[in-house]
C-alpha cells in the first residue's frame, strides 16, 4: 500500500481457484490500512462453518462484501448477486451502475431462490458432505496432492505427470474437468464436487491411470 498507493483491494474469500480461506488476523490488518478492502465471497455458503464479513460492514467504512447466487442456488448464467456497501458508497454506485443490470428473469429466480432457501441449503450441505469424501479418496491417489477447499470444488496438484494428460484421459470419459498451467499453479486440476455417483465415476477414472 505504502508503494503503489492503490486505492482498493479485491480479494475472494473462499479463493478461487484453491478454495482456501484468508484468515481474519489477515482481514482486520488489511481493514486497518487506508484501503477499500472488496471481498468476494461467492462461495461462503460452502464454508463448514459460518464464514463471512457482511455483519462488519456497517462497522467499517473501508469494507465491500459481495456475495452471488451463481454458485449455491445454480444461477451462474443469469448473473445475479448483491452486496453489502458502507452507506456512504452507496451514492456513488448508484451513479456508476446501468439501469437495468439485472434482468427480468434472473430477478424472478432470484426470488424463487430465497423462498426456497431451506431447499437449496440442503443442497448445500450435501455437496460440502460429498467435497469431504472426495478430498480424502483424492488423497490416497499417490499422484495427487488435493488442497483442503472450503469451496464447491477440489484444487490438486498433478505429481509424476503432466496434467493436460489426465485433462485429457478424463475427456475421453466424457469427464470434464479444469486444467491450469500457469505461474504458481504449473500442472494442476480443478475438480467440481458433483453427486456421489460423478464421484465415484471420476475416481474409478483416476484409479485406471495408476
Amino acid at each position: 500500500v505504502k508503494r503503489y498507493q492503490p486505492k482498493l483491494i479485491f480479494l475472494a474469500n473462499p479463493n478461487n481457484p484453491d478454495g482456501g480461506l484468508i484468515s481474519p488476523e489477515i482481514i482486520r490488518s488489511l481493514l486497518k490500512l487506508p484501503i477499500l478492502v472488496i471481498l468476494d465471497e461467492a462461495y461462503a455458503n460452502f464454508c463448514p462453518e459460518p464464514a463471512g464479513y457482511i455483519d462488519q460492514v456497517a462497522s467499517h467504512q473501508n469494507l465491500i462484501v459481495l456475495r452471488s447466487f451463481s454458485k449455491w442456488a445454480g444461477l451462474a448464467g443469469l448473473r445475479v448477486g448483491y452486496g453489502f456497501f458502507p452507506e456512504n458508497l452507496v451514492p456513488v454506485l448508484q451513479k456508476a451502475k446501468q439501469p437495468y443490470n439485472v434482468s427480468v428473469v434472473a430477478e424472478k429466480a432470484a426470488a424463487i431462490s430465497l423462498l426456497n432457501n431451506h431447499r437449496l441449503q440442503k443442497n448445500v450441505h450435501k455437496i460440502m458432505s460429498e467435497r469431504e469424501r472426495l478430498l480424502k479418496r483424492l488423497g490416497s491417489i499417490p499422484w495427487l496432492q488435493p488442497y483442503p477447499s472450503s469451496a464447491n470444488f477440489i484444487l490438486c496438484k498433478v505429481l509424476d505427470r503432466e496434467a493436460l494428460n489426465v485433462k485429457r484421459s478424463l475427456l475421453e470419459k466424457g469427464i470434464l474437468i479444469r486444467y491450469f498451467d500457469k505461474p504458481g499453479l504449473r500442472d494442476h486440476i480443478r475438480i467440481s464436487v458433483g453427486k456421489p455417483k460423478h464421484t465415484d465415476i471420476l475416481l474409478d477414472a483416476l484409479n485406471e491411470m495408476e
